[in-house]
């Protein structure tokens, strides 16, 4: 019995980090893209959650600070498997564009791939991606015209300031919104978070998570050691970002260009090649760590930035069953989750749709590629391959 039970988790983890890896290889697009990816591979074609559960988890991730689209994905796996679940979850999503950007460190400092024909095409496939994301969870966030305001509430205020306080602020005040008109809402579908965390583990990951934050500068000053300093300034970013893996680029770049540990030619380099591959925007620091240290600096880099998201994630979720089904509470997740599709839309106005939609031979292009996915039905590594070979077409046309 218990071997069989062993082996069901085995097969189960190896299932987790088979999916993740290659949406790990093939979710080009930021954060929101890989929301849509996310969505597709997890909700729409595997069912491992319904709409409902997708969505709070989302709104919670967009809540709290760090990488978004990191944390749904730790979510989702713990969920599917565990803490284990968890990290070869976040293993499988975040290390092969960890390995690309240490390799990029390592081997081609000073090369631009930001003109490449095939990164066009990919900026496409993600038009491609959070379009129909957006209107899968249009459909079941917004079915009224409550909803629909709180969304375009969100939309226009997330637009015209952008800024990283401006989203979390849009939450919280849709929530109150949300709250105050639909309190007494009887939603028609429930579900339940299966989450195989106790609270108390969670709260120890909550401590943990403040703890490291007070703790780590003493201990830069007490032993002077290049690699805690160097944890500590990852970390910190990591803790404090709200908005997803553009807004660390003035911190990281105040952190370490401004202070001396490299120079802007070459940080300004890597965010370049962190842009053109896939998976999430944080991987990042394994480029700086790289410069600074070697591989195993890339190394150090990428669990001190990605620790605080883990933390929060696990810290948070095993009270958020009791949350989300508390009667008072179910109206304000109804305008956040509202909210969450006006913040989805600006975002895919800019910078993805402003950045990749630049002709009519773009839109044709992005037009075939949504019908490609959405009525052929052809899976998402497809489109992404197709929308590649398309970008390099088009550039020597």
């Amino acid at each position: 019995m218990n071997h069989t039970t062993l082996k069901e988790k085995f097969k189960r983890l190896l299932e987790i980090l088979l999916i993740s890896t290659r949406l790990g290889l093939t979710s080009f697009g930021g954060p929101i893209a890989h929301l849509g990816y996310f969505h597709e591979e997890y909700v729409r074609k595997r069912k491992w959650m319904d709409e409902r559960s997708y969505s709070d988890l989302v709104a919670l991730c967009q809540f709290l600070p760090g990488p978004a689209s990191s944390q749904v994905g730790i979510g989702i796996g713990v969920m599917r498997g565990g803490i284990l679940g968890g990290i070869v979850s976040f293993i499988g999503f975040t290390l092969p564009s960890v390995i690309a950007l240490v390799i990029f460190a390592l081997v081609l400092q000073g090369t631009s791939f930001e003109e490449a024909g095939w990164i066009q095409g990919l900026k496409i496939v993600a038009v491609v991606v959070v379009a129909h994301a957006i209107l899968g969870m249009a459909q079941k966030l917004t079915p009224d015209r409550g909803r629909k305001a709180i969304a375009l509430f969100a939309l226009v205020c997330t637009l015209l300031w952008q800024t990283a306080f401006t989203q979390v602020g849009v939450i919280l005040l849709a929530g109150l919104i949300g709250y105050a008109v639909y309190k007494n809402h009887a939603e028609t579908e429930d579900s339940q978070f299966v989450f195989p965390i106790s609270r108390k583990l969670g709260s120890i990951c909550l401590s943990l998570f403040f703890g490291l934050l007070i703790l780590l500068p003493i201990l830069k000053e007490v032993t002077a050691l290049n690699w805690i300093d160097m944890f500590d300034r990852f970390y910190r970013a990591g803790s404090l970002v709200f908005g997803g893996g553009h807004v660390v680029l003035p911190l990281l770049e105040q952190e370490f260009v401004l202070t001396g540990w490299m120079d802007e030619t070459s940080f300004l380099a890597g965010y370049g090649a962190a842009q053109a591959v896939p998976g999430p925007l944080f991987t990042f620091a394994a480029y700086i760590g790289s410069v600074i240290s070697g591989w195993s600096g890339g190394l150090l880099a990428t669990v001190a930035i990605f620790l605080p998201a883990f933390l929060l994630i696990l810290g948070t979720l095993p009270f958020w069953n009791q949350i989300r089904q508390n009667q008072n509470m179910k109206g304000a997740l109804m305008g956040v989750n509202a909210a969450v599709v006006g913040i989805l839309i600006s975002a895919f106005y800019h910078p993805i749709w402003t950045s990749a939609i630049l002709s009519p031979v773009d839109f044709a292009f992005a037009a075939i590629l949504f019908s490609m996915l959405v009525y052929w039905k052809l899976p998402p590594w497809m489109i992404v391959v197709i929308g590649a070979i398309g970008g390099v077409l088009i550039s020597s046309w």
